[in-house]
């Protein structure tokens, strides 16, 4: 059976723009002898696959003996990471620093060391303006061993100027550690549950923002430093639902680029979650206008050669913008117009499918249910949710559960009464061993377990008192997740008033926008 996925050196093929698989054949002319010419027709032969599958490869390669082959996928491996590093070293302010210490441990190993001290002179100027502090603690490893062991005279005060600098970097770099290992933790405890479903998950959530780290960051004018801060209290404040803090430092963590421009550049991925996150901010406080702004400024950056010109900020810019542009319909209600983004959506997660983690591939399949589901196919929506339903995963247990029940109120709207007894059940089941029921959920499996058996003039008034019973529980801090995955409120007029759900939600942007516009 073909493995796409497994095998490293055919991934980073498929992964290779034309030029840099030109530059890779101009590279193995140049540097390699005649023995290397397997090497390139193991190129070739992998770079003409869909799918890799190592028997294939080997009945159409003949001269690519069997016994051979995992040398010879190691050489090659080695070989085009080698011409990528030559072809983007101008490119990425990594590898000028890794060069140019690299020159400056040649020239101390040929004994020519105040000709190594000029450069790591350079290579800090170069570090600092970058905010590349992690080069300045190796810079100062060599600085400190070319003084201790030879008697170069550069400077008066060497060893205390020295020694002073590297208690610096090295606290600097400990108070670095310490946050972004609390914002990374902070995203792992996201990705595995979701938001706070009770007072149990603020607790745990709430403890990471007790660490020292996090006080001793709140002064520091440091461009990581402050980086790695907002981003614990991003995630922490959109974990429970905080929505205008997580507003705020989103807008502070997209300033401090802006403050910076060519930081950007440098950490382009970053900046790009940064935008993204300012996105989903102003959709879950409704900004339609910022929103709106955010997403047309997105479009601009897009379009730069700093995204254009690399294939991982390529992957991600279309992860965030068609999510934003997806919520965009959510929030304008205007799901059947949505339905023209999906064809693109799925090539585009076909095409990047080597490079996608399941993460972002069930929150598309969610949002796409979701559009379906608003737009009254909920057929379609039904195919959409299978495909998490049916995915083993062990992360997004909330997502998890919220596909379960879109899928059960879809079936309902299918009129499917002979399969609701039966999932009515194992939805129920698996929500509560997920600890993923709140009262928003209970009222709804209240409801679903008597109304499929009352009279269609029977429901509307138990439509009606579910709806009075859940609208209060919008502002609830622990109950307001439930309607960010699934807009029952909007479901429930639907249904009283006998509408599409999305001329309701329609109606409510309308109506949101005239407010917005008067004021």
């Amino acid at each position: 059976m073909p493995n796409r996925s497994t095998d490293a050196l055919f991934q980073l093929i498929q992964s290779l723009e034309r030029s840099e698989k030109r530059n890779f054949k101009l590279y193995m002319k140049r540097n390699s002898g005649s023995g290397d010419l397997k090497v390139v027709q193991l190129f070739d032969a992998l770079d003409k696959m869909k799918l890799y599958d190592e028997e294939a490869l080997l009945s159409k390669n003949p001269s690519l003996q069997k016994q051979q082959i995992s040398n010879l996928k190691a050489h090659l491996y080695h070989e085009i990471l080698a011409s990528l590093r030559l072809l983007k070293q101008d490119e990425n302010i990594d590898l000028q620093l890794h060069e140019q210490l690299d020159f400056a441990r040649l020239l101390y190993n040929k004994g020519l060391y105040l000709q190594s001290l000029k450069i790591l002179d350079r290579v800090k100027d170069l570090a600092n303006s970058n905010n590349q502090i992690t080069y300045l603690q190796q810079v100062l490893f060599l600085e400190k061993k070319i003084e201790t062991l030879h008697i170069t005279r550069s400077m008066q005060d060497r060893a205390d100027k020295l020694s002073a600098e590297a208690i610096d970097i090295n606290e600097r770099l400990e108070l670095i550690s310490l946050l972004s290992n609390l914002s990374l933790q902070l995203y792992s405890w996201y990705i595995k549950n979701g938001h706070a479903r009770n007072e149990g998950d603020l607790a745990a959530v709430d403890a990471f923002l007790l660490h020292n780290a996090i006080l001793k960051a709140q002064d520091c004018k440091g461009f990581y430093e402050r980086l790695y801060l907002y981003q614990c209290l991003c995630w922490h404040a959109f974990i429970t639902q905080n929505f205008l803090l997580y507003y705020r430092y989103c807008q502070k963590w997209v300033d401090l680029f802006d403050a910076e421009p060519k930081m950007i550049e440098i950490e382009t991925a970053l900046y790009i979650k940064g935008i993204h996150n300012l996105m989903s901010a102003h959709f879950d406080l409704r900004n339609y206008q910022k929103f709106n702004e955010t997403i047309d400024n997105f479009e601009r950056f897009i379009q730069t050669p700093v995204i254009q010109q690399n294939q991982n900020n390529l992957i991600q810019t279309f992860v965030y913008l068609n999510t934003a542009k997806l919520n965009k319909h959510f929030m304008e209600g205007t799901f059947s117009e949505g339905l023209s983004l999906v064809p693109f959506i799925e090539e585009k997660l076909k095409e990047y499918e080597l490079f996608l983690d399941r993460h972002r591939v069930l929150v598309f399949y969610y949002k796409i249910a979701s559009l379906y589901f608003g737009s009254g196919n909920s057929d379609k929506s039904i195919d959409y949710l299978n495909k998490i339903i049916n995915l083993k995963v062990d992360l997004r247990t909330d997502l998890q559960c919220y596909a379960r029940l879109l899928h059960l109120i879809a079936q309902y709207e299918l009129g499917n009464y002979d399969l609701l007894e039966y999932l009515l059940k194992s939805v129920y089941r698996f929500m509560s061993k997920m600890l993923n029921l709140s009262i928003v959920e209970e009222e709804i499996f209240r409801f679903l377990r008597i109304s499929f058996r009352l009279s269609p003039k029977q429901l509307k008034p138990h439509f009606e008192m579910l709806l009075v019973t859940l609208q209060p529980l919008e502002k609830s801090r622990l109950e307001s997740r439930a309607f960010m995955y699934l807009d029952i409120i909007s479901w429930l007029e639907s249904k009283i008033n006998e509408v599409p759900v999305q001329t309701v939600i329609r109606q409510k942007y309308m109506d949101a926008k005239r407010s917005a516009e008067l004021n």
